[in-house]
Parts: structure tokens; sequence; C-alpha cells
């Protein structure tokens, strides 16, 4: 381990399992390590619902049997996603989730999960960007996320003790590497041990990274520190997802900012300028339902090149869409409570840090290259994503590889792969930098449109802000976590030396897949220091 302050643990419980995280993959992964019958804690930082499910508001991508456009298919459906991730995608990961979707979604709907309905009975379908039919299915118009967070704790209450207000800290490990537990404080910071021979990170993402996200404030980047210091790899941190269209609330705007859910353009709302010029017009053959990463860097190229004026946000004219508030009540509160009333005036919109879709390397099972540790969500790089992660995939993966994972646990334990031990730790300590300096030069420097010159100023502003410290506050460990990620990325995107997918370089503008359809993976050298290995092919890095 790390140099320790020498507090050690004063309290320790036991499980076969500890699962990080209160979204969907962690209650699904959950839910289902209890149906196999193993001996399940989940530990959250915050209260079990302050994850980033619930900001989910398009739904999830499923080809349903007998419930789909004429001529869709699952095979449409991962071809969309392989397009979507620009050459960085692993086929086989793709076909294993996108195939697993109709199962995942009836069992999420066995646990109590509703969804849109038509008259008829069949789920009720709408398309985002990137899909080549009508296959999101949604609930509550544009509140998915939430209905699928409430179905989830409801199923888990009584079943599945949950642990609130504990962060995670450090995996406990034996001489030989092996995860057998995980240190954590509680919200007073005294730290505890959870001994497992198993752990599951689904800790969300690293929104907070920037300065303008959609992602609660919760999304740290803890579970992407947490593997590196425990020895695991992490793949493709350069491919961080802006969502085109966060709602705009003014210059200067920080922390987490309404989304204005891709469905929205679904329906026909169109990206417009001050001038009431289209946005997407010619850009691209889908317009405003091209990829995200697309719309995104267009945007900005459309900000970047206007005369004066506005020039830090466009807007989304959705006066079009017939009964709005119904369809859409989540942002059509958002934007009323903003001052806009969006079924008279086009909604003031921008893009903001929204998806990370890189993180731990990790199988479709959740398997990390650490025994006993296993990665599912947002915080994995399961190779589904590739450069850039298709609209409404991110439910789906949840889903999907939250019941894989459990079942691969189980699996491992039954066969005496996994360790136990005594859960004996110390608090680390590790490199801390300024929250506020971060975020800024993050935005600035590493958000959409990237160079050698700003990459080189991140990475000096981290240096000189940068002071070891003994993580033992909640904070520290989430700017520990941050400033982490921030180093991996920026290593990531400096080695990158072409745009794909949500890695825009302006000093290197055009794709090279000679060199460039291979996974950056990075890893931490013995200071603690992310550091890139050897560049490896997409479909083998897991």
């Amino acid at each position: 381990m790390s140099a320790t302050s020498g507090r050690g643990p004063l309290w320790e419980a036991r499980a076969d399992l500890v699962v990080v995280g209160t979204g969907v993959a962690g209650l699904t992964a959950a839910l289902r390590a209890r149906e196999l019958g193993l001996r399940v804690l989940v530990v959250t930082k915050a209260a079990g619902g302050d994850g980033n499910t619930r900001w989910a508001q398009g739904g999830v991508a499923v080809v349903l049997p007998g419930e789909h456009d004429e001529g869709d298919s699952v095979e449409a459906h991962v071809v969309d996603t392989l397009v979507a991730g620009a050459g960085l995608c692993d086929e086989d990961a793709v076909r294993a989730v996108v195939g697993g979707g109709p199962a995942a979604v009836t069992r999420l709907r066995e646990r109590g999960a509703v969804f849109d309905a038509l008259p008829g009975g069949a789920l009720a379908r709408t398309r985002e960007g990137g899909h080549s039919a009508f296959r999101v299915v949604h609930a509550g118009g544009d509140a998915t996320g939430a209905e699928v967070e409430r179905a989830l704790l409801a199923a888990s209450h009584g079943q599945v003790p949950v642990l609130e207000d504990h962060i995670a800290v450090d995996a406990v490990r034996t001489p030989l590497g092996q995860v057998c537990g995980l240190l954590v404080l509680d919200g007073n910071g005294v730290p505890g041990v959870l001994t497992a021979p198993a752990v599951l990170l689904a800790s969300g993402g690293l929104g907070q990274l920037y300065q303008a996200t959609s992602n609660p404030e919760v999304a740290t980047g803890d579970g992407l520190a947490l593997a590196l210091r425990a020895g695991a790899v992490a793949a493709d941190v350069e491919f961080v997802q802006f969502h085109p269209t966060v709602l705009y609330t003014g210059r200067g705007a920080r922390g987490r900012c309404p989304l204005v859910t891709e469905a929205v353009r679904g329906e026909g709302a169109v990206l417009v300028d001050a001038t009431g010029a289209r946005v997407m017009r010619g850009v691209h053959p889908l317009e405003d339902l091209a990829p995200r990463d697309v719309v995104a860097a267009a945007i900005t190229r459309h900000l970047a090149g206007a005369p004066g004026g506005v020039d830090d946000h466009v807007f989304l004219d959705a006066t079009g869409i017939p009964d709005l508030a119904r369809r859409f009540p989540t942002v059509h509160s958002a934007c009323l409570a903003a001052g806009v009333d969006p079924s008279a005036e086009p909604i003031p919109v921008a893009p903001a840090a929204h998806f990370a879709c890189g993180g731990v390397v990790s199988d479709v099972d959740g398997r990390t290259g650490v025994t006993g540790l296993y990665a599912a969500g947002e915080v994995a790089r399961t190779g589904l994503h590739g450069a850039n992660r298709l609209a409404s995939n991110s439910l789906l993966e949840g889903l999907v590889v939250g019941t894989r994972a459990a079942e691969a646990v189980a699996a491992d334990l039954a066969v005496g792969l996994l360790a136990r031990c005594a859960g004996t730790a110390s608090l680390p300590t590790a490199p801390v930098a300024d929250r506020d300096s971060l975020q800024r030069v993050m935005s600035r420097y590493a958000a959409i449109g990237r160079d050698a010159e700003g990459l080189a100023v991140v990475g000096s502003v981290l240096d000189l802000s940068t002071v070891d410290r003994v993580l033992d506050t909640r904070q520290l460990v989430e700017d520990a976590a941050l400033t982490v990620a921030a180093r991996a990325l920026i290593a990531a995107a400096a080695e990158r030396e072409e745009s794909r997918g949500c890695h825009v370089r302006t000093d290197f503008t055009e794709r090279d897949d000679l060199r460039g359809r291979r996974s950056h993976v990075v890893r931490l050298n013995p200071s603690g220091q992310p550091v890139l290995a050897d560049p490896v092919a997409a479909r083998g890095v897991a």
C-alpha cells in the first residue's frame, strides 16, 4: 500500500460481495447476486438515490421482440453502436451487451419498472442521435433514469443492505495483490473495512473534472482512481462525451446543469443559432440526429466562428413538438425554472461534460485484470462505447453488465478463484490538486478542442497545485481521484495525435486509421503517477 497516516480501521463488516455505487449497474448486480445466494453489501458515499442514474432522461436503447420498427433488429443496433464508436469498439462486447438488452429490460420490468406504453400496450419508443430507428424505450416521458432508480431501490429494500454516507477509499489486497475487501470512511471520517473476496466498482463517471456538467456532484472518478491504485489499468480515458444540449443558464455556469434530452431532437426539435440558421444543416447526413460527438463538435465550431453577439450558446427550437410539457415534463420544468417557455421560444443550450466512454478495463462480465476486482457501468471500459457512446446505451450497459458481473462473481467464488483475508488496511497518501484550478484548466484546455500546448498547460497547473495528502476526508478522496483522472486523461489525449469520436484535436484535425485504431492504456507507476502502457489494438485491451 501507499504511505499511510497510521489511522487503521476502527470497525469491520463481512460479505461475499461489496458493491460500490447505487446506480443501475450496482443495484442490478446486487439484486442478481442476492438471487444467487451471495451475501451482498452495497456502499455509497451519499444517499441511495444520489447517483447519476436518476438524471438519465432519454431511455434504454433496445430492440424488443415484436416491438420494433419494420426492418430494425439487434444487428442494426450493433451496427449503429459500432459506427458511433468510431472504430474503437470491441465488436464482441457490443454484440454481448446489445444482444442481452431484451432480457435485461424484461428483468427490470419484473422488478417493478414501468415504461411508457402505447394505447395497445406495446412500449412507446423514440429515436435519438446515431440511431437508425425508433428503439429507445422510456419512462415518465423524459424521466427514465428516475424510474429505473426507483424500481431498483424498491426491489433492494429489505433484500440488500445499503451502507450510505460511506466513501470507498482503497482496495484491501493480499500480499499477492488480490482484492479482498474495501477501506471506507464514514461521514465523520472514521475508517472501516468491508471484508469481501469480491469488490464490484459501479461508482459512475468523472463529470466533475469540468466546470459545467450534466453529472451530479458525486461524479468525481473515485472508482477509476481506486482501481488504478489497486493495480488495474484504464483505457480510452481521453474520450469524454460532451452532451450537445445542456440547458444554458448564463456565462460561467458551474456544477450540474439541467440536461435537455436528445429525444427532444428525436421528436423533431432542431438546433439553430441566434439568427435562426440551422446549425447542423450540411454537417452530417443525419443533421440534428447525428451522433453526439458530431453535434457537440459542430456547435463548438459554430460558436467559434460567430462574428460577435451570442458566442457561448445556441438554441434548440422545440416549438413544433405538440404537447411538449406532457412528453418531456422534466425538460419543460427545468426550462420554466430558468425563465424559458420551450413551447413558445427556443431553448438556449450548450455542450457540457456528460459521459466517460473509457474507464477501468474490464470484460462484459465485469472482470478486471486484478483478481477480486470487478467493474460495471460508466466506471468500466468494456469496449461497448469506443470513442463515443451511442445515445441511451448507458442504462442498457448497466443492466446487462451488472447482471453478468454478479454471475461472474458467483462463478469465481464457486471454483475458488477469489481470496479471503483479514481486513487490515491504512489510509493512503495521494497527490491532491486544487479542485477549482483543475476544473478551470480542464474546461479551458481539455474539453472539446484540444492541442498539445493546452494539454501541457493542464499538466503544469496540476503539478504546481498538487500536494501529497492523507486521504482522511471525503473531499480529499474525491479531489485525489479527480487529480489522477485528469492526469490520466491528458496523458492519453496528448498521445492521441488525431481527432476521433469525442477526442477533438485542433492541431491534428484528421482521423488517423493507420495509428489511431488503438486504445491507449494507462496504469500507475511506482510513484503513483499515471503513465501510458503500450497502445493495444482495441479488440484486445480487455
